[in-house]
């Protein structure tokens, strides 16, 4: 069964892709480019909602951008969700699709290639594959589908192609950036949070260590009040 996060996730993307599908092929695609990541209006027009909703907005005329990525949603998501709760879940995936939104206008302003359009929840995506490599590294991944691989093995893999290609600029019409970008804040995002969990947890340690030893003292005290007022056990002199 699919935990709520992803389920949703998965309706709202396939729902918007349709609707882009049948607006584009009518005349009314126009209606969603705002929506798409354009770096440009994000800095001059402050257009600050397309860092969030370019996320649900797939290619129109072709399945496999939609398709791959709903695919790598329920494969890394469902477990990641049913591990950290929907809450958490959301809030990485979130951070991820626009921390990934940010590499794009910052990189695009500075190289001048502000007007560029980008769309799709890859960047959330390839966060959702970190985290999964970085929570369990021994588990079997299809490296690109075919060849099985270490998950650890298959993150590190992903994230050297994607930094070389980010590099190289190889105009294939695909984000790089924010693939890369995603994995980046996913991976700081997973730091922050594992240094808090290791604290809150010292300070549990501590405090229960501190309940320990008070109950100890408590034993003490209570044997030496019984044995002061006769009452204590009884013991037998060799």
């Amino acid at each position: 069964m699919l935990p709520p996060g992803v389920k949703w996730l998965l309706i709202s993307n396939t729902v918007l892709f349709v609707l882009y599908f049948f607006a584009a092929r009518t005349g009314l695609g126009s209606a969603f480019y705002h929506f798409g990541l354009v770096p440009r209006a994000v800095t001059h027009l402050l257009a600050v909602w397309q860092l969030g909703t370019y996320m649900f907005l797939h290619d129109p005329f072709g399945v496999t951008h939609i398709l791959l990525n709903m695919l790598m949603l329920w494969m890394f998501g469902t477990t990641l969700e049913n591990t950290w709760g929907t809450k958490r879940f959301l809030q990485y995936y979130f951070v991820c699709g626009v921390g990934a939104a940010l590499c794009v206008v910052v990189l695009a302003t500075l190289f001048g290639n502000a007007e560029s359009r980008t769309i799709g929840a890859s960047g959330a995506i390839f966060g959702l594959l970190l985290a999964f490599g970085v929570l369990f590294p021994d588990a079997q991944m299809l490296f690109m589908f075919i060849f099985p691989l270490k998950a650890k093995y298959c993150v590190m893999i992903y994230g050297a192609i994607e930094f070389l290609f980010t590099l190289g600029s190889t105009g294939d019409g695909v984000s790089h950036v924010a693939h890369l970008g995603g994995m980046a804040f996913g991976y700081f995002y997973l730091r922050s949070n594992v240094f808090k969990f290791r604290r809150w947890d010292l300070t549990g340690m501590f405090r229960a260590r501190y309940r320990e030893w008070k109950l100890q003292r408590a034993k003490k005290k209570f044997q030496v009040y019984l044995r002061k007022h006769g009452s204590g056990p009884r013991r037998d002199i060799h």
